[in-house]
């Protein structure tokens, strides 16, 4: 055999060897081997990748190598895999984003969650696992399922139809280009193509692709035929070159010709190897195949230049441009709006391109308003996804075309706009009638804050991120003040109140400071503000105003109830508490709040958690206790207020009711902290319980005034080491011990310290009013404590020794121990000569509180045996007719639907 064979067998022959192979030439004399170019590596040179091909390729190797170890059952590998799977699929996200989940991403994730189903459900195959691969099979199904709960809708989607190809989209968007391309032909030419086209998804560059496809299919199977010739041997023109060398060789020529036993093997080999990389070549063409169907803008050309997007056609050369034209292209676009396969992106491009060719040929204002509402509509409809929040750019887009859209307006009040105009009889050419245009621009803006709403609940409160959103509020604001003008002219009864709710919306819970300065009479200080401010309207009274257009005007119950609870949220924030809680027990809402929708019953949780810690700051804690009672003792305050979700609940809802929940959260920037109202809880219930508790001492019908407070103390008493304290519980707790024992400079001290200021008092607008506010009331809780605890100590008792113990001035002191004895509380009498304090000792001893509570015990179950025997005898325990003609068992008498309940046992003896 000649050395060419030895060297060269595994390469090409030169029969399928293209005009561009080299072959270089040592300079010793000897040939090397030659260095093939084929025509895939020149193409691989040429080939243009985009960000998003390569990051799709690393997507189906992943998957490739899932799918092997699938196939072995080998758990571990597929665990390892599926997060490397994860970690690609995050540096995608924002390609993803933009092009929608992969069709290949979803099938594997599918597939995958059905493979480890199987494999759960296999008791038998379980226990042939080895331990690695059974701990990664429970890792792997947990994982799986809490990653596809966000995919659900596209596995739905995929596992209805897993079997359509994407040959059969391609076919069905080259059966609906044809159906379309019909009307759109004869506009288009050779500067531009038809907007119908414009607006498809798949563009001509499918075609080209399958048609290059075909092509390397051809390709590879001449590949194969050729390789099976090189199987049995050399070329013809090597066997020419080669022939005086083997005459020696070989004695007979069917020696020459037959193949060798190790010639069949090696050839056999190389078959295997050819059909595998044929295979994998098909595989991959299949994948890169489906990724183009998802939808691309990057292509594989030829010759290293891009294909540039040609711009859309929308009239052919020659159209005379006017209304109906116009019209008539706006209609064409907007029929595609809400299809499968519409580009949104190109449907918004070609709308504003409409506009622009309006105004170029003049065709006036009114068409031009027409269009804009098309396209702030369209860019509500990009994301199809209601649970999605608008892209940045687009939210920049939106809010620019509504400023323009109300500039056009307000220069223009010859427009009149209405949802209620019929396309018919709209009037956009004709300037001697009145323009008319179909469109509600009221229900653009409500849009538009449901819209900014949504991109607050999805960003992060703590990134940089939503600062830079909640500056828009600013642009939000204004444009909803703008709206509201320009209704009060021109707008009905019911708009207003829909704009005015929303006004009220966006001012309800922000804390007006420069009322609150010029209430505290810095003046100097307004007046360096500028003169701006004072003549700007005051929060308070914009809040009274326009609210109390929504009482008299409104004709829906929830715009009335929503702004009685904003109007009252904002006088609770501002400290007006009379205000405040006349216009909660004069709405009466309490009574009817349950029926209302829960967007409606976290307003009112939130209205009523502000009014308790409103009280709190004036003073009134056992209106603050009663305030927040409903709110703190059920547990679940963080989602009763609309600010989270608590994990133990999130087993009780699937998926769909979780988004519906977390549509309806609070934007961070209007939550309350939870924190404050806690500690605001906890400290009224301590001024409130530890002197009851210190009252009824011996008294064996006490209740609780505060669930929650005690609970708090078990939970300090039942620790086995007490440290100095550290949580904010753990201070009121230490707080109450102290009032127990009437000290009540360490119960002041545990209240208010540094730490406590940094995380409760110093965020009220008034830190230090509530600082001495709280002083003042522990002075005064500790001195009841303290006579109710050892009053029993004291024959007499001096109020001036009481005033220097609490530091209260003598008036003071005066006024709660006559409190206290005209309310029973303390047997004593006050000396006014001498100021002194009388105690009566009528109170009983500990052995004489043992001996009542044995006798009313005693009383109580005397009283339950004759009730029980009673029963069992018969004598009045029979059925009885209620107020609706039904009947059921008596215990002893009749419950009257009233309320009452009146007793018969007297009648049957």
């Amino acid at each position: 055999m000649s050395r060419f064979f030895t060297t060269g067998s595994d390469s090409e022959s030169e029969s399928s060897v293209s005009g561009d192979e080299l072959v270089t030439k040592p300079v010793g004399g000897n040939y090397s081997k030659p260095i093939l170019l084929s025509e895939d590596e020149e193409d691989t040179k040429r080939v243009v990748r985009s960000a998003k091909d390569k990051r799709f390729e690393e997507l189906t190797n992943l998957i490739k190598t899932i799918r092997n170890a699938m196939k072995i059952r080998d758990v571990t590998k597929c665990l390892e895999e599926f997060e490397l799977l994860g970690k690609a699929y995050g540096k995608a996200k924002s390609i993803v984003d933009k092009e929608g989940v992969p069709r290949f991403y979803v099938r594997i994730l599918a597939d995958l969650e059905d493979y480890l189903n199987e494999l759960w459900e296999d008791k038998e195959g379980k226990k042939k696992m080895n331990k690695n691969n059974a701990k990664a099979l429970s890792t792997l199904r947990q994982k799986i399922r809490k990653y596809n709960r966000d995919y659900e809708t596209h596995i739905a989607n995929y596992k209805q139809n897993p079997e359509q190809s994407d040959e059969d989209e391609e076919k069905k968007s080259r059966d609906s280009e044809g159906s379309t391309s019909s009307s759109e032909e004869e506009e288009e030419d050779e500067d531009g193509v038809g907007a119908a086209a414009f607006l498809k998804k798949k563009d001509a560059g499918g075609e080209s692709r399958s048609r290059y496809l075909k092509k390397m299919e051809a390709e590879e199977e001449e590949e194969e035929e050729s390789d099976s010739e090189e199987d049995w041997g050399s070329s013809d023109s090597d066997t020419d070159s080669e022939s005086d060398e083997d005459e020696g060789k070989y004695t007979s020529l069917a020696s020459k010709f037959l193949k060798k036993d190790e010639d069949k093997k090696g050839g056999e080999k190389k078959r295997e190897e050819k059909a595998k990389k044929k295979h994998d070549r098909k595989s991959r063409k299949y994948e890169e195949e489906e990724e183009d169907n998802e939808g691309g803008e990057w292509e594989k050309v030829k010759g290293g230049v891009p294909l540039v997007k040609e711009k859309p056609k929308m009239f052919a050369k020659g159209t005379e441009i006017n209304h109906a034209v116009v019209v008539k292209k706006l209609n064409e676009i907007l029929q595609a709006r809400g299809k499968k396969g519409t580009d949104r992106a190109a449907q918004i491009e070609l709308l504003q391109l409409l506009v622009s060719i309006a105004n170029e040929n003049g065709l006036g204002v009114a068409l031009e308003v027409k269009i804009k509402f098309n396209i702030i509509a369209s860019l509500y409809d990009y994301n199809p996804n209601l649970a999605t929040y608008m892209k940045p750019e687009m939210w920049q887009k939106c809010l620019g075309c509504i400023e323009e859209l109300l500039d056009i307006l307000f220069a223009h009040p010859e427009i009149f706009i209405g949802e209620n105009i019929v396309e018919e009889s709209e009037n956009l050419a004709n300037p001697e009638q009145p323009y008319r245009v179909r469109g509600c621009i009221l229900t653009l803006v409500e849009r538009m804050d449901e819209e900014f709403t949504k991109i607050m609940q999805n960003t992060d409160p703590h990134s940089q991120e939503y600062v830079d959103h909640l500056k828009d509020e600013g642009r939000v604001c204004g444009i909803i003040a703008r709206l509201q003008r320009y209704l009060q002219e021109k707008g009905t009864t019911e708009e207003l109140c829909r704009v005015y709710l929303r006004r009220v919306l966006h001012t309800y819970y922000k804390f007006d400071y420069r009322a609150h300065r010029r209430a505290q009479g810095d003046a100097q200080r307004a007046e360096a503000e500028g003169e701006e401010e004072e003549e700007e309207e005051d929060s308070a009274a914009l809040m009274e105003r326009l609210c109390k257009y929504v009482y008299a005007k409104d004709r829906t119950d929830r715009i009335r109830t929503c702004a009685i609870l904003c109007h009252i949220y904002h006088h609770a924030l501002h400290s007006r508490w009379y205000q405040a809680r006349d216009l909660m027990l004069m709405s009466h809402l309490q009574d009817n709040i349950q029926h209302a929708d829960p967007p409606v019953q976290i307003l009112y949780n939130r209205t009523m958690v502000q009014l308790g810690i409103c009280a709190f700051r004036e003073g009134l804690i056992k209106d603050a206790h009663n305030a927040l009672l409903d709110i703190q003792s059920s547990g679940r305050a963080k989602e009763l207020l609309g600010q989270g979700l608590l994990l133990r609940s999130l087993q009780e809802r699937n998926p769909e009711q979780e988004k519906v929940e977390k549509r309806r959260q609070v934007p961070f920037h209007m939550h309350v902290n939870l924190e404050l109202l806690e500690c605001v809880y906890l400290v009224a219930a301590m001024l409130l319980e530890i002197p009851y508790m210190a009252a009824h001492e011996f008294d064996a019908r006490r209740r609780m005034i505060s669930k929650q407070f005690h609970h708090q103390l078990r939970v300090g008493e039942r620790q086995p080491l007490l440290g100095p304290p550290e949580s904010m519980r753990e201070h009121v707790v230490a707080a109450s011990k102290a009032m127990k024992m009437g000290d009540w400079r360490t119960c002041h001290r545990f209240v208010v310290n540094e730490k406590m200021n940094g995380k409760v008092w110093d965020l009220f607008p008034e830190a230090d009013k509530v600082r001495a506010m709280l002083v003042r009331k522990i002075q005064e809780e500790s001195l009841r404590t303290y006579l109710f605890t050892y009053s029993s100590v004291y024959d007499s008792i001096s109020m001036e020794i009481l005033a220097d113990m609490f530091e209260l001035d003598l008036p003071t002191v005066h006024s709660i121990i006559s409190k206290m004895i005209i309310n029973e509380e303390l047997m004593a009498s006050l000396d006014q000569p001498t100021q002194t304090v009388m105690m009566h000792r009528t109170e009983p001893t500990a052995q004489q509180n043992l001996a009542l509570q044995l006798a009313e015990k005693l009383g109580n179950l005397v009283e339950n045996n004759e009730r029980v025997f009673d029963h069992k005898q018969g004598s009045y325990g029979g059925y009885f007719r209620d107020q609706k003609d039904g009947y059921r068992k008596g215990d002893g008498g009749y419950l009257r639907r009233g309320g009452y309940r009146q007793q018969e046992r007297g009648s049957n003896y």
